[in-house]
């Protein structure tokens, strides 16, 4: 059997979805709440970032990959308009229920599939714009992930990703403070889940960094990638295009 990592603990790769499943049913309700107390609010700055960079216009088509909560998929419906389609997705039906309701709540008309981005259901060359944030890390193969990312796009298109990443080298011992202590404190108070958010300062130190992850995007077959560091590397935003 293989293997791969679930934070730092190595289980087999049939049993890595289930649990990254179980995090996410857990902290769905509280998931929000959580990324402004742990991000003090950054999160919605990265964010606002990401739709600038990703160059959306009326009409065009969206594919929001492990969209969750849907605050990305919000701010594409508001850009693309009525003649523009958003399509939100998630692994995870409770995260995917939360964002549905909120689009819902913002007057949207959502289209929202429960999919595995490592099986995107959509024909080849068919979204102008993809994005994925906060959920790369979680994924077991995320080079065939990527690979998937780069078929459904359109020629011209372009894939975002937005991903915790490789934090500046001074600030390295202060981010793992935060990271192993505060973190799953916060955790435990606010979503009363302490164990999930350990998973989640481990995941990020399991992922790929910058020069590692614009690597694996240009293997997938994507072009003219480069990253924009934020907040000194706690978060990259990589884009790269389907030439």
């Amino acid at each position: 059997m293989t293997n791969t990592h679930f934070g730092f603990k190595t289980v087999e790769e049939s049993d890595k979805a289930r649990k990254v499943a179980q995090v996410f049913h857990s902290v769905a309700q509280r998931y929000d709440v959580m990324n402004d107390v742990m991000s003090a609010g950054l999160h919605r700055l990265w964010k606002a970032f990401t739709i600038e960079q990703s160059g959306v216009r009326p009409g065009q088509r969206v594919l929001d990959i492990a969209g969750g909560t849907a605050d990305l998929s919000i701010a594409f419906a508001k850009r693309v308009g009525p003649t523009g389609q958003v399509v939100l997705t998630d692994i995870n039906g409770s995260m995917l229920g939360v964002g549905r309701d909120r689009m819902l709540d913002q007057g949207l008309v959502p289209l929202a599939v429960q999919c595995d981005a490592e099986k995107i259901p959509f024909p080849n060359d068919y979204f102008d714009c993809v994005t994925v944030a906060f959920g790369l890390r979680n994924m077991t193969h995320k080079d065939q992930a990527l690979a998937e990312m780069r078929r459904v796009l359109r020629p011209g298109g372009r894939l975002l990703v937005l991903e915790f990443s490789k934090v500046a080298k001074p600030l390295a011992p202060l981010y793992d403070l935060y990271s192993f202590k505060v973190l799953p404190f916060m955790g435990r108070l606010v979503a009363k889940d302490e164990a999930s958010y350990r998973y989640l300062a481990e995941s990020i130190r399991m992922h790929p960094n910058q020069e590692e992850l614009k690597r694996m995007m240009q293997e997938a077959g994507l072009e003219r990638v480069d990253y924009f560091n934020l907040a000194a590397g706690v978060v990259a935003l990589h884009k790269g295009y389907k030439l």
